[in-house]
């Protein structure tokens, strides 16, 4: 069976709205990516070392991928999760479980993303099975041998203007100094507190030690804890840093009277914290981190509401980051209300919101975004980042708080070779959305084209301060 990318994928089906659509997608088309939150490891495009082999480079790095093809029945050792490169033969294995098993992502994000990446940068015109596996596998190495598909020259070919990982504030960040002296693209770092504010946490103590040394800054109470972040946001700012991530059970920031902090920092550094009050201190430095963000000028972004390895067995064999994060409920009206009190029209705050719960998008975070300057609605991402959810969070959303209070698309990938292919697709289903609103007569086409271009280019600038 061909692989062929149909011109009007995504498109409405109407024929008269598809033709807008079209003609607005062709605005964009072309224009650079801008990638403000991923995971892409810098460590990789430094050392700018060739990719081993397919799945090391498509499958492996991409949970998306992994997670279909385990609930399908392939094990995930078989795919070498958790593992890196794996030896010839069994990456050749590996490979033909997932040209097997492409039935799996019938109608997913992950088959449109994955057929853009085979079809446009490895020049695959059949589409994958159990019988051309290693023919395609034999395709995909020989190309990926050659200078033309090693890492940077990639990040080139994909028109990659901006990229940000994402990094621990412990990290020296030696691979961000070696990309800004050869890289044409801005390659930045993404501060990522997480481990560092919940003491409840296995391994906080020495987590906390290891930071206080990083930033030569005295750990032994809360004001020096609170020093040493700074410090290291500092850090993060000099090699290029815009934003801070926040990924926690809930998004509430409540400030605790100075001597509770205090005492329950030093309980926690002495192993005696309890989980209740881990908990209140990790949502005191919640309304610290928008504190610094108000005072370094970093981007605060929020994604919480995430079961963690949610599988024990799968978490103890392969790690963290396998495939198995799953959405539990979201609520930031009242949570956030403490913060957005004291900084919401805080000069210069920027606080991003996403979430995987499709359910307050617009009862909540629209209404937000459209009242605080401060606040912008982050695009569906992780669970929402397919068609269906994208179109209804444009209908939802832009309704109460315009376009101009939106975050522009994050790819938040690992998956290298998938981000053009992610960030097509949402350019072709922000396309179809304002090609309806011009269908019914709600913006003039050359409305729609600037709005369109906007959220490719300007929104994410704006949001990001780049």
């Amino acid at each position: 069976m061909l692989l062929t990318l149909h011109p009007d994928r995504l498109f409405p089906a109407d024929r008269e709205t598809r033709a807008v659509a079209r003609a607005l997608y062709e605005t964009v088309r072309d224009l650079p990516i801008i990638s403000p939150h991923g995971h892409v490891d810098p460590g990789m495009l430094r050392d700018d070392t060739p990719f081993a082999d397919p799945v090391s480079l498509l499958v492996q790095p991409d949970h998306y991928v992994t997670r279909l093809l385990h609930a399908g029945g392939v094990p995930l050792e078989d795919l070498g999760v958790g593992e890196g490169p794996l030896p010839e033969a069994r990456a050749r294995k590996a490979w033909q479980a997932v040209c097997a098993n492409w039935h799996l992502f019938r109608g997913t994000p992950v088959r449109y993303w994955l057929e853009t990446e085979l079809a446009e940068i490895f020049g695959v015109t059949e589409q994958p099975s159990q019988i051309n596996s290693l023919t395609l596998y034999d395709q995909i190495a020989a190309q990926l041998s050659e200078d033309s598909h090693r890492p940077r020259a990639l990040l080139a070919t994909f028109r990659i203007d901006f990229l940000a990982t994402t990094d621990d504030p412990a990290d020296d960040l030696t691979a961000h100094a070696a990309l800004a002296a050869s890289q044409d693209a801005r390659i930045v770092p993404t501060f990522r507190p997480d481990r560092y504010l919940e003491p409840f946490a296995a391994g906080w103590a020495e987590a906390v030690k290891h930071l206080g040394e990083v930033a030569d800054t005295d750990i032994g109470d809360h004001h020096g804890f609170v020093a040493a972040l700074e410090q290291r946001r500092r850090h993060f700012i000099a090699h290029g840093a815009v934003s801070a991530d926040h990924s926690h059970a809930d998004v509430v920031a409540a400030p605790l009277p100075p001597a509770d902090a205090a005492r329950i920092y030093a309980s926690a550094l002495n192993g005696e914290v309890t989980e209740a009050e881990a908990t209140a201190f990790r949502r005191h430095m919640m309304f610290e981190m928008a504190r610094m963000s108000c005072d370094d000028g970093l981007v605060m972004t929020l994604h919480p509401a995430i079961a963690r390895n949610h599988h024990a067995p799968t978490s103890e064999r392969f790690g963290p980051d396998t495939g198995h994060d799953i959405p539990v409920t979201a609520e930031f009206t009242r949570a956030l209300r403490p913060l957005l009190n004291r900084f919401g029209t805080h000069p210069g705050f920027h606080l991003v919101l996403f979430t995987t719960d499709a359910t307050v998008y617009s009862r909540e975070i629209a209404p937000l975004a459209g009242f605080y300057p401060s606040v912008y609605a982050g695009v569906p991402w992780w669970f929402l980042d397919n068609p269906s959810a994208i179109r209804d969070f444009q209908r939802a959303v832009t309704e109460i708080a315009g376009f101009s209070r939106l975050s522009g698309f994050i790819d938040d990938t690992r998956a290298l070779c998938s981000i053009p292919a992610r960030h097509d697709m949402a350019r072709r289903l922000d396309a179809g959305h304002l090609a309806e609103l011009v269908r019914a007569h709600r913006l003039s086409e050359e409305e729609a084209a600037a709005t369109l271009v906007d959220l490719v280019t300007t929104q994410p600038r704006k949001v990001f301060k780049l």
